[in-house]
């Protein structure tokens, strides 16, 4: 019921934006979170939006570089990333979960969108 789109190839230090769309799902009702898979890693948590506050929440790792915000007239969600580097590589889910807070373990996202890749490579 989610859409994740928006991947592509860029080199180091570009952007790109990632997008959340869902078709049957009132994205404001849910907290959002951007997942990554990088090639021989396990998911992990990059970016979350909160349903109740809209508070944000990033990774160490992503931190400064990327931003989550949500149009909810378009009910989507967007992850603007930039300053890419090559270890942001990978496959980008996003998910919503019926909870207040942030989640890090994907169990408690009860959507999940199919994926879009990222590759940042010269």
């Amino acid at each position: 019921q989610l859409q994740a789109s928006g991947g592509g190839l860029v080199q180091p230090g570009g952007s790109l934006r990632l997008s959340c769309a869902a078709s049957e799902l009132t994205l404001a009702s849910y907290t959002i979170g951007w997942f990554r898979r990088a090639p021989g890693k396990e998911r992990e948590l990059i970016s979350c939006i909160r349903r109740t506050s809209s508070g944000t929440e990033y990774a160490d790792s992503v931190k400064a570089r990327f931003t989550i915000s949500r149009d909810r007239a378009k009910n989507i969600v967007f992850l603007q990333m930039n300053s890419l580097k090559p270890e942001d590589t990978g496959v980008y889910y996003c998910a919503a979960a019926a909870r207040g807070i942030c989640p890090s373990d994907g169990s408690h996202y009860r959507y999940w969108g199919q994926g879009t890749l990222v590759t940042v490579s010269s």
